[in-house]
C-alpha cells in the first residue's frame, strides 16, 4: 500500500508519498495539462500497488477524483479548516502541506469528511443551474422596470403581465434605449420556456424521494428547497443534534470570546450558499403562511433586525427539516418553537 498526500492545484499537484512495506518515501510535483499526473497513477494500477489519497477538499478536482475512482484507489477528503489548524509550522509551502496530509493519514488523525456520489453531485449541477438562469432572469425584468421608471411608470409586477408587455412596448423610446428594451425583452421570453423546464426537473427528482416530500409538508418549503436539502445534507445521521445543522449550513454567528467577554459577529456563511440562500427564502415564505412563524419573525425583528431576524428563521427552518427527516415524520402544527425546534419524541421536542 502506497499513502499519498496530494496537495491539489488546478494545473499542478505535490504530492509526498510513503511505501508501508519498505518505508520507501519521496515527494514530487505532477503536472496536469500534460497528462503526467494520469500517467503517475496508472503506472502504479499497473504495477498492482494500492493506494490510498489524501487530500483537501477543493473545487476543479472532480476529473481527479473519476479517475482514481476508476483505478479503484481510495480517495480520502479532508476539511480544509480542520488540516490548517492542525499545521504547527509557520512556513507554508506546496511540499509542507503535501507532507502534513501524509503525516495525519499515517498517524490516523487526518479529517476525513463525507463526499458526495457522481448522481448527488450532478443534479445538485440541476439547482445551481436552474438559480443561475433565474438571477439572470431577475437582473433583466430589473432593467425593463428602470426603463419604465424613467418614463415616470410605476408599474411594479403589472409591467410582466400581458398589458403591461402591450404598455411597455408601445413606450417611445431613444432609439438604443429602444434597442435595449427589445434585446431584454428577447432575452426573457428564451429564457423562461428553459426555467420553466428546469423548474419541472426539479420537481420530478423530488417526488422521486420520500424524504423530500415529507419535508415539503412544512408551510414555505417547496420542491426546490426540500430537494437542495436532501443533496446537501446526505443523510442526517451525519449530525447529533439539530444545533449542527446551523453550524453546517454557516447560520450562526462568528464569535470571538475571551476573559468572560463575549462577542459575536456576523454569520460564518461558511456552509453551502444556495442552501442558505433557499433556506431563508423559505422561511419568508412561513412568515407569510403560517401565524406562529409570522409571530416569531415579527418578534426577532422587533429585537434585533429584519435582516437578522430572517436569517434566524431560516436556522431554525433548517434543525426542524433536520429533526424530521431524522425521526420520519411529517409536518405537524402542535410543533413548537425552541432551541431543538422540530425535535419529535424526545425531552426537547414536543411529542
Amino acid at each position: 500500500m502506497m499513502i499519498i498526500g496530494v496537495d491539489y492545484h488546478p494545473s499542478f499537484q505535490t504530492i509526498a508519498f510513503l511505501m508501508e512495506e519498505t518505508g520507501e518515501g519521496g515527494e514530487q510535483e505532477l503536472n496536469h495539462s500534460d497528462g503526467q499526473a494520469e500517467k503517475f497513477y496508472r503506472d502504479l494500477k499497473q504495477r498492482g500497488i494500492g493506494v490510498r489519497v489524501g487530500m483537501e477538499a477543493t473545487g476543479y478536482s472532480r476529473w481527479f477524483e473519476r479517475l482514481l475512482a476508476e483505478l479503484g484507489f481510495q480517495v480520502w477528503m479532508g476539511d480544509p479548516a480542520e488540516i490548517k489548524a492542525k499545521r504547527v509550522k509557520k512556513r507554508k509551502t506546496d511540499r509542507e502541506d503535501a507532507r502534513l496530509l501524509l503525516r495525519l493519514m499515517l498517524e490516523n488523525n487526518f479529517p476525513q469528511i463525507w463526499v458526495p456520489g457522481p448522481e448527488n453531485r450532478d443534479l445538485r449541477q440541476l439547482l445551481w443551474h436552474r438559480h443561475r438562469l433565474v438571477q439572470m432572469r431577475t437582473r433583466i425584468m430589473n432593467q425593463l422596470q428602470a426603463l419604465a421608471m424613467n418614463e415616470g411608470y410605476r408599474w411594479k409586477k403589472k409591467l410582466f403581465s400581458e398589458q403591461g408587455r402591450v404598455q411597455l412596448e408601445k413606450l417611445a423610446l431613444a432609439p438604443w434605449a429602444s434597442r435595449r428594451r427589445q434585446e431584454l425583452l428577447e432575452l426573457l421570453d428564451r429564457m423562461n420556456p428553459t426555467i420553466e423546464e428546469l423548474t419541472a426537473a426539479v420537481e420530478g427528482e423530488a417526488r422521486k424521494r420520500p424524504e423530500a416530500l415529507r419535508l415539503m409538508t412544512h408551510p414555505g418549503v417547496g420542491p426546490l428547497t426540500a430537494l437542495a436539502y436532501v443533496l446537501i445534507i446526505g443523510t442526517p445521521t451525519r449530525f447529533q443534534r439539530g444545533k449542527q445543522i446551523g453550524t453546517y449550513v454557516g447560520m450562526i454567528p462568528c464569535e470571538e470570546s475571551s476573559a468572560r467577554k463575549q462577542r459575536l459577529g456576523h454569520v460564518s456563511k461558511q456552509g453551502n450558499s444556495l442552501l442558505r440562500f433557499l433556506l431563508v427564502e423559505a422561511a419568508q415564505a412561513a412568515t407569510r403562511i403560517h401565524p406562529d412563524w409570522r409571530r416569531r419573525y415579527i418578534h426577532l425583528a422587533m429585537r434585533r433586525h429584519k435582516s437578522i431576524a430572517k436569517v434566524a428563521m431560516g436556522r431554525r427552518l433548517a434543525v426542524r427539516l433536520y429533526w424530521m427527516w431524522r425521526n420520519g415524520c411529517e409536518y405537524s402544527p402542535a410543533l413548537e418553537f425552541g432551541s431543538y425546534a422540530g425535535q419529535l419524541g424526545t425531552g426537547h421536542g414536543v411529542k
